[in-house]
């Protein structure tokens, strides 16, 4: 079988997260036909994260104690829904209440793939094995929102809604390729961890490496949540079209995509601190340069930039947080890892 479970599984995500991807821009745009201002939208961003904020750490623990796959299968059912039912909302609280369930779908979704992914990586492969795992992240966030983007016209309310739509539809899609991911005597070996004691949640969050993973992962991920929230504003105030919207946004998923093709070499050259540490640093100069009225070109290579160096925070934190976390454990360090993400998606978005 190879890694052939892992391709299965990042195409799997790809499908999912192209759908979220293309839900995101959808519902800003939806909102503001409804007649939302910014900060109705970063509401409604916010409670996209806030549902997850509370189901990670009993989900994670669920994890620990078994299997993962109906995680997988009920994350699809939510997004679906979730995308399906924002684009019927005529209203901003049906509209925010739908976005949250698409919130925990996602959750659910990345929380049993990221443990499927940890249950059957070596050690030495987790850097890669997660690396290539993310990119199914990626390929869904590059076609997602050029997709949204073709859809959504002049008239925003009836395409955006279209939009939602056809996302719930490319959310089921993933369901075709999610078989033979988790085996049957690794689900049994896997229960020698799982009936190790229950570790604390603070005992975890002490651990060392375990809250610099989940750090790194919340401003990597509070970034992206942000851009992908606020770039359709952004443009509707420069008059940038929702379908080069969606291309800017592609563009910043390709360049993540390219980050994490290259990111063993990387890490050889460099060392984890050391590669975590400059892009982090360039990742955020970059992020506050969006604000500048610049011309669109110069736009364009800040985000392909951006999207190469937020790249590397995704996965490493997850090797750096599984590898920190105490034996069976690992899928709850992960949901941590998770809270944290929302924790910041929540803060963020509501706060920008």
């Amino acid at each position: 079988m190879g890694r052939l479970w892992l391709l299965r599984l990042v195409i799997a995500f790809g499908f999912a997260q192209a759908a979220v991807s293309m839900a995101r821009p959808a519902v800003s745009y939806r909102a503001l036909s409804l007649g939302a201002d910014e900060r109705a939208i970063g509401v409604i961003a916010g409670v996209y994260a806030l549902l997850p904020l509370f189901a990670a750490v009993p989900l994670g623990r669920r994890t620990d104690k078994g299997r993962c796959m109906p995680l997988l299968y009920a994350g699809v059912a939510l997004i679906a829904g979730g995308c399906a039912l924002s684009g019927l909302a005529g209203s901003l609280p049906a509209m925010a209440a739908w976005s949250g369930v698409m919130g925990l779908g996602h959750l659910c979704f990345v929380i049993g793939a990221q443990s499927i992914v940890a249950r059957r990586s070596d050690p030495a492969e987790q850097d890669r094995n997660f690396g290539h795992f993310t990119i199914g992240a990626s390929l869904g966030q590059l076609a997602g929102p050029v997709a949204a983007g073709a859809l959504i016209g002049d008239d925003m309310g009836p395409t955006s809604a279209l939009a939602l739509v056809v996302s719930a539809a490319v959310a089921a899609v993933s369901l075709t390729s999610m078989w033979r991911i988790e085996l049957r005597h690794e689900r049994v070996g896997h229960k020698r961890d799982a009936g190790v004691a229950k570790v604390p949640v603070h005992r975890i969050l002490r651990t060392r490496g375990v809250p610099a993973g989940i750090f790194i992962s919340l401003a990597v991920l509070s970034a992206t949540d942000i851009l992908t929230a606020y770039l359709p504003v952004v443009g509707e105030h420069r008059g940038i079209a929702p379908t080069v919207v969606g291309l800017l946004l592609s563009l910043r998923a390709a360049a993540t995509i390219a980050c994490r093709l290259v990111m063993t070499p990387m890490i050889r050259r460099l060392g984890r601190t050391t590669l975590l540490t400059v892009t982090c640093l360039l990742g955020g100069v970059l992020c506050a340069g969006i604000a500048l009225p610049v011309p669109l070109w110069a736009l364009a290579l800040m985000l392909a930039a951006l999207g190469f160096c937020l790249g590397v925070g995704h996965p490493l934190s997850m090797t750096t947080v599984v590898q920190a976390a105490p034996p069976g454990a690992r899928s709850t360090a992960l949901a941590l890892r998770l809270t944290g993400n929302r924790l910041g998606q929540v803060a963020a978005p509501a706060s920008a």
